[in-house]
């Protein structure tokens, strides 16, 4: 005898693909998705080391925040061109605006210890862990 299985039209991937794209949100054609900065986070001997992409960006528009073992990101695009008179844009895919990357560490971080350094597009975060100290032996009464 076989055993009943329920069926869940939600669950079918017909109906899945049917409204697949029904419900996205209606964006400019022309209008650039929001940027996600790419990020490289390798652990070293006394901390981390993180490498970001931030193409495009003025060292002066970049902000690290550090509040225990989190660290945020944030980074403000420009827009910098000169229209001459004529001219006509035709296409523009590149993102202007905020960008914004957060992540939580394992470890709580020295902030005074921590050092930032931007050079060609890429911001390199030398972050110091702190150091614990042993563990406290107790004495049994």
């Amino acid at each position: 005898m076989r055993s009943l299985i329920p069926y869940d039209p939600m669950a079918d991937t017909g109906v899945d693909e049917l409204f697949r794209g029904f419900f996205k949100p209606v964006r400019w054609e022309n209008a650039p998705a929001p940027v996600m900065i790419k990020m490289d986070v390798t652990e070293t001997k006394d901390g981390y080391l993180v490498h970001a992409e931030m193409p495009g960006v003025r060292k002066e528009d970049i902000d690290v925040s550090i509040e225990g073992n989190q660290v945020t990101v944030t980074a403000e695009v420009k827009r910098e061109s000169e229209k001459k008179e004529g001219d006509r844009l035709l296409r523009s895919e590149r993102y202007f605006g905020n960008v914004y990357r957060s992540f939580t560490l394992p470890a709580e971080l020295d902030e005074p210890q921590c050092v930032a350094n931007y050079d060609k597009g890429v911001l390199e975060l030398k972050l110091v862990t702190k150091s614990t100290p042993p563990g406290k032996k107790l004495e049994v009464k």
